[in-house]
């Protein structure tokens, strides 16, 4: 429970500090477009871990679903990535994710509710619906 506790302050002071510190993208519509700018960073980067560094690879094929059970069907997707991200574009990725993060943030400063209570309500619909929700 203290753990919960604690992510949820650090997701709380986030917020609070997203808040305080946006000076120049403060216009709801600079925040909107801010996500969807660091969104296709956040994809850029994974597309270039695998055409210029080349730590992973994609090889995408069908997905195949079992129809019998929830486990078996979970067992036969797959992600499609092939190998591990190097520390470089890992690096890199958390970058582009913390700055997405930031500007998620600060969205939910300027529509004045708490992030840290969205995402235990998402963890809670989520542990709730279990294998009903899938998304």
């Amino acid at each position: 429970m203290s753990n919960k506790i604690n992510q949820s302050s650090l997701i709380t002071e986030l917020q609070k500090q997203a808040g305080e510190v946006l000076v120049r993208h403060r216009s709801i519509l600079d925040i909107m477009t801010k996500l969807d700018e660091y969104n296709a960073r956040i994809n850029r980067a994974v597309a270039k871990s695998v055409t210029s560094c080349g730590c992973i690879g994609i090889e995408a094929k069908k997905q195949e679903f079992s129809t019998d059970s929830f486990h078996e069907a979970l067992s036969m997707v797959d992600s499609h990535v092939i190998g591990s991200i190097c520390p470089t574009c890992k690096e890199i990725l958390e970058q582009e994710i913390g700055a997405y993060i930031f500007f998620l943030s600060s969205l939910a400063s300027t529509l004045d509710f708490d992030l840290a209570k969205t995402i235990e309500k998402e963890l809670d619909r989520t542990k709730t619906l279990g294998v009903y929700g899938m998304k």
